[in-house]
């Protein structure tokens, strides 16, 4: 990989509020590229807002469309790849938790989350690839959330040679501190397992539909140590170089990058 500046927000997302919801990501945008980022990750649903209610998918849609228009304008008159998260509609009708790759002269890719959480069953679709994308010769995954919970998605995208998973959320429930430290349970291992790093964002405040979510954003380097994080309950980014001999440090070092010893024929 290339040497990567990136920026990540936690975010307030309101129901169905489409368009304040895309105001909001205006001055975050602006702020990452004064700050000379080169990708800036939001929320899973960010655009959308988060529900486990049905009748809140009012404002699922097709990409292309309003949404992806809009966030492709944002793209290009700030210079910056944006990833960003919304309820998509496909042409059978069914919804997804998919989250945008939007640079500046396209949407270059889309990930529709994998691994659907017990209260969305009746909500979400689930996706059925794994993509992997490409920025500035730096390859990344995207999982949404619950898909942080099963260790094999990981180990796919980072054999694959994802050197960055994003990992965007709409979690819920808690305080900043016990959201933080159970992340610190399974995301810094996702990083250590994978010699990749990790950039995780959630949600934050009232999504005036019932559920408060407490924010928290953190960046994990390949040994598994945190190297940015915010763990307020308030509207807020955190930017961090990710570095290419910190890749290397790791992957370069037999005893340190695991994936070249794994045996799957066996399990």
């Amino acid at each position: 990989m290339k040497d990567i500046r990136i920026a990540a927000v936690t975010l307030n997302s309101a129901v169905n509020q489409v368009n304040p919801n895309l105001d909001r990501m205006i001055p975050w945008i602006e702020k990452a590229r004064t700050n000379g980022a080169d990708l800036i990750c939001f929320p899973e649903l960010n655009v959308t807002g988060y529900s486990t209610k049905p009748e809140n998918n009012v404002c699922a849609e097709p990409i292309p469309g309003l949404i992806s228009e809009r966030l492709l304008q944002m793209a290009d008159e700030n210079q910056i790849v944006i990833l960003a998260g919304m309820a998509e509609m496909d042409e059978k009708g069914r919804v997804f938790a998919s989250h945008l790759v939007v640079t500046p002269q396209t949407i270059s890719g889309i990930y529709r989350k994998i691994h659907i959480a017990p209260p969305e069953h009746d909500i979400f679709s689930p996706g059925n690839s794994v993509p992997l994308f490409e920025v500035q010769a730096v390859k990344y995954g995207i999982q949404l959330c619950y898909d942080a919970h099963f260790p094999e998605l990981s180990t796919r995208m980072a054999v694959a040679g994802a050197d960055i998973i994003f990992i965007p959320h709409a979690s819920p429930r808690g305080t900043p501190t016990e959201k933080f430290n159970s992340w610190m349970r399974h995301l810094t291992a996702r990083a250590f397992d994978n010699s990749a790093f990790i950039v995780a964002c959630n949600q934050v405040g009232d999504n005036q539909n019932g559920l408060q979510f407490p924010g928290v954003a953190v960046i994990i380097d390949p040994s598994g140590e945190v190297i940015e994080k915010n763990i307020g309950d308030k509207d807020e980014m955190i930017i961090a170089d990710l570095k290419a001999d910190a890749l290397e440090a790791v992957r370069g070092h037999r005893m340190r990058y695991f994936l070249p010893n794994r045996r799957p024929e066996l399990y």
